[in-house]
């Protein structure tokens, strides 16, 4: 499921875990009750992805400080390296139930 960090939701997140309620350059993974944030989530994603994306998840074993550094360049140059739409997506109906606000 998703939810916009500036949401109610998200909001009460980022309060409830002591973090910065107006940083929106992050990103935010919840599994089993457990918040991650920044490279630590994007690894988690990856691990519960599977498949050839789970064996990205050796990167833990770097320093989160180093992961971090790296989780934030990739983060600031993403259009250049993925690219940039010229659109919106439109979700489906099915997608739109995955969004909690």
């Amino acid at each position: 499921m998703f939810a916009s960090l500036q949401s109610d939701f998200g909001q009460n997140i980022l309060r409830n875990n002591n973090l910065k309620t107006n940083d929106f350059d992050t990103f935010v993974y919840i599994y089993k009750g457990k918040v991650y944030i920044k490279s630590t989530a994007a690894l988690m994603v990856l691990k519960h992805l599977g498949g050839f994306w789970s064996i990205l998840y050796a990167f833990i074993i770097v320093p989160k400080l180093i992961r971090n550094k790296v989780y934030m360049i990739i983060s600031k140059s993403r259009y250049s390296i993925f690219g940039k739409k010229t659109s919106c997506l439109i979700p489906s109906i099915e997608l739109k139930k995955r969004f909690i606000q």
